[in-house]
């Protein structure tokens, strides 16, 4: 167990994976003085040194395994690909290593059960990296909406489409690709967030598949308790609005576009802003935003926490059960999924 000394100190990141999502996170920590990387792996050493001298990472390594043996690492950073999240986060939590897992947390409602079953048995830490829900943007989104001035909530509308087609992690079968593993959990983590984690009564979707068999377009209806409905979009081949609209019966809530790394939002009582530092290089919009889920991150080990209230394992299987059921009804199948 860590001693309470230990957080006067900065929280030391290790980094699984060295690809573009992996080398955003590090770079946002940078705005942060009390976290620091410490190490990244890779699939071979030349990938792990080649990021490591590119972002200032002292130690590299050429396997997941010898990272989740380092003893000067306080917490780990998972951002492989989908597929792989499912072995490298438990290699990691074997090894009793904090887990901050990319999204979707796994490619399946089974995986996604597993992992969350060992972290619990071996009582370890471990969130699934839904970023957007600690931007200042949503924190602010859930202040207004509990303090009632929307009225009761009626519906959620929420798109994230980019024409990303192009793009082999997102469009390729077997390296996890899909709208609604990669993007649509935005919006669906959206719905979930204002419907307070509850899970959908019923779940409809549909949309298209491309040749080799995954989603890349989905339209999804959430069929909430208490008269609440979500409308959900997603799409690889398209730019939708992005914005993620919440509507009572006493007015509208909008986060504004990109909704899942959002800047501002507006509602009856105004609007409100919080931009991001600027500076920075990043290979996706706004990821300077991933600072704000390492400091939660941070907040929980400090306080000796297994899981983050504001993103719950239990949620994370209920986001679980609906991409799944999303997907299904589209007509993607996984190999993970036999």
């Amino acid at each position: 167990m860590h001693h309470r000394g230990q957080f006067k100190m900065a929280t030391r990141w290790g980094i699984a994976g060295a690809g573009l999502i992996s080398a955003d996170f590090v770079t946002a920590l940078e705005e942060l003085k009390d976290h620091k990387v410490v190490a990244v792996a890779a699939r071979s050493l030349e990938r792990a040194q080649e990021f490591g001298k590119k972002y200032g990472v002292e130690k590299t390594y050429s396997s997941y395994e010898e990272l989740s043996k380092d003893p000067d690492i306080d917490v780990v950073y998972v951002g492989v690909i989908h597929p792989h999240h499912l072995s490298v986060s438990s290699m990691m939590i074997r090894a009793g290593k904090p887990v901050l897992c990319e999204k979707p947390l796994c490619m399946n409602v089974k995986e996604t059960k597993q992992l969350v079953d060992l972290a619990r048995e071996k009582k370890v830490f471990l969130m699934e990296a839904v970023w957007s829900r600690y931007l200042p943007v949503y924190k602010e989104m859930m202040k207004r909406i509990k303090s009632g001035e929307l009225g009761e909530i009626i519906q959620v509308i929420a798109s994230f489409g980019q024409p990303i087609g192009h793009v082999d992690r997102i469009t390729k079968k077997s390296l996890g690709g899909g709208s609604t593993l990669d993007i649509g959990i935005y919006c669906v983590q959206f719905a979930s967030l204002v419907m307070g984690g509850e899970k959908p009564v019923k779940v409809v979707g549909g949309g298209h598949l491309n040749s080799e068999g995954i989603d890349e377009t989905t339209s999804a209806t959430l069929v909430y308790s208490n008269g609440r409905v979500a409308t959900l979009m997603c799409s690889l081949r398209c730019a939708l609005p992005c914005e993620g609209v919440v509507v009572g019966t006493k007015g509208t809530l909008k986060v504004n576009y990109p909704m899942w790394s959002s800047e501002s939002l507006e509602s009856p009582s105004g609007k409100f802003e919080s931009l991001l530092p600027k500076g920075r290089t990043f290979n996706f919009v706004n990821s300077q935003g991933l600072m704000y889920e390492a400091m939660e991150v941070r907040e929980c080990l400090k306080k000796g926490l297994l899981e983050s209230s504001s993103m719950s394992l239990d949620e994370t299987l209920i986001l679980a059960e609906i991409m799944e059921a999303m997907r299904k009804q589209v007509g993607v199948s996984y190999s993970q999924d036999s």
